[in-house]
């Protein structure tokens, strides 16, 4: 199944292509290399004096224990289906620069371009990532021993999404719902706010 972006004016097919499900494939399991491809997107991204203020915590499902004490983490509606993807990642964000100690105003934005290029990249792999706001913050910051000088942003889900002919109707009515975005013309202005 797929939900191309439906654009005013084309772009990149990795992007056009990515979308978010919620029906991820129980049996499916990432391979080692597929998930260091991840990270290894995630490394490259653009950030502040190159300082990758990203920590990406991984929490693989073939280690079911780790795996559901992550899941735990969730809001009760993510996990009811997040339990079937192949691996939940934390994205954090050190508050401070590595060079000179001093807050970095930029880590989230920085974390959060290290987490577009991870969710791209399952989108160039054929897999499917869905981030998420909808947890606990104090829990994921027990669970994974996360310092107080880190900022813990989303949760991202990775898996392979569940042939259609496995999807449920209550998935199905979710899964192909229509992607909704603002018309290019309300994301950007010439010159001014207004």
């Amino acid at each position: 199944m797929q939900k191309l972006a439906i654009t005013k004016t084309p772009i990149s097919d990795v992007i056009a292509k990515r979308w978010s499900p919620r029906a991820f494939d129980p049996d499916f399991i990432l391979m080692p290399e597929m998930i260091y491809s991840l990270f290894e997107a995630a490394r490259w991204a653009p950030s502040c004096f190159g300082d990758q203020p990203w920590k990406f915590i991984l929490f693989n499902k073939e280690d079911a224990t780790s795996f559901s004490k992550a899941l735990n983490c969730l809001s009760v509606g993510n996990q009811n289906w997040a339990m079937d993807a192949s691996i939940l990642t934390l994205v954090c964000a050190r508050k401070n620069f590595h060079h000179n100690g001093e807050p970095n105003r930029f880590n989230q934005y920085d974390a959060g371009a290290a987490a577009e290029n991870f969710c791209l990249q399952a989108s160039a792999m054929n897999l499917n990532a869905h981030q998420m706001g909808g947890f606990d913050t104090v829990k994921a910051r027990d669970l994974a021993l996360i310092p107080n000088d880190v900022d813990i942003l989303s949760f991202i889900a990775v898996g392979k999404i569940l042939e259609e002919s496995k999807i449920t109707e209550s998935q199905m009515e979710r899964e192909v719902a229509p992607r909704k975005r603002k018309p290019l013309e309300e994301v950007y202005n010439i010159n001014t706010w207004k």
